[in-house]
């Protein structure tokens, strides 16, 4: 395979390797940079995520193999290769160990990102309220959407900022938000049409359950 195919398949890997986190990198570059809605926009790719993530792998071993096989195969040769000026034709960065471990760091990173993807979320401010025991209400929101600990942080962050908020919680693999709240100051729909208008999930049942 020629160098300039074996980029192209080398920068294929990468580009997958970025996909199957972008739906865990929307969510966070939506909270970091406070735009409302765009959370979910790349969710659809989520069904796709564990091929993204084997194509991705498939890839750079074969790219790792391609230049193993190479540099043995120049070892075994034990010839120099000289270019047109009689200087040793040393073969480029792009061809180098270097630049396919950097490469393969980077994907590492991407791949990895949903595990890590909490840490980018500003934490919500720790406001003391005080509330009445009779009005402390808790309701048990179910969203549509969430794919990765990044969703959660997102939507939970988006429940925890509000100030008649007393405690928040999240589950993407439930599906589910818990909140408690002071119900004299806000109503479930209320907090449920904030979630939906700040993160772009769409709340497909809400309850008060205690």
């Amino acid at each position: 395979m020629s160098t300039k195919s074996n980029n192209k398949l080398i920068g294929a890997g990468v580009l997958a390797a970025i996909a199957s986190s972008l739906c865990c990198i929307v969510p966070v570059i939506a909270a970091v940079a406070s735009v409302s809605g765009i959370a979910a926009s790349a969710s659809w790719l989520e069904p796709a995520r564990p091929y993204l993530i084997w194509f991705t792998v498939v890839v750079l071993g074969f790219a790792w193999y391609q230049h193993v096989k190479n540099k043995r195969a120049a070892v075994e040769c034990d010839c120099e290769t000289t270019s047109p000026g009689g200087g040793e034709d040393r073969p480029s960065f792009f061809q180098s160990a270097k630049f396919l471990g950097i490469v393969t760091v980077f994907s590492a990173i991407m791949l990895a990102f949903p595990y890590y993807s909490g840490v980018f979320f500003p934490e919500s401010e720790n406001i003391t309220i005080v509330v009445s025991e009779e009005n402390i209400a808790e309701g048990r929101l179910e969203i549509k959407g969430m794919t990765c600990t990044g969703c959660e942080h997102h939507v939970t962050k988006s429940l925890a900022d509000q100030k008649a908020v007393i405690e928040a919680s999240s589950s993407y693999k439930e599906g589910l938000a818990i909140v408690k709240f002071d119900k004299s100051r806000t109503t479930l729909a209320e907090l449920s049409n904030i979630v939906e208008e700040e993160t772009g999930y769409k709340v497909i049942n809400q309850e008060i359950v205690n």
